[in-house]
């Protein structure tokens, strides 16, 4: 098994433990989270092509749909409906 697929299970693991802890603090891993997640897709795109790319950005999106949300939201101005 490479080291980047070692890497991505224990992303995988880590933002599992991290949804656990109360709100309050899931902020700090979780903006770490976020940003490892950025390097761990892109580098999943370029050594694995993108069937395995895609699904790893399916399930960050799928992780982090709340904040991304928020974030997203706050770039666009756009207020909660």
């Amino acid at each position: 098994m490479s080291l980047l697929l070692i890497a991505v299970f224990l992303w995988i693991f880590a933002a599992t433990a991290t949804a656990f802890l109360p709100m309050r603090y899931q902020i700090v891993p979780g903006l770490a989270l976020i940003a490892g997640a950025v390097v761990l897709i892109g580098l999943l795109f370029a050594e694995w092509g993108p069937v395995p790319g895609v699904l790893a950005l399916a399930v960050f999106v799928s992780f982090f749909r709340r904040p991304l949300g928020h974030l997203f939201r706050k770039l666009t101005g756009k207020a909660r409906a």
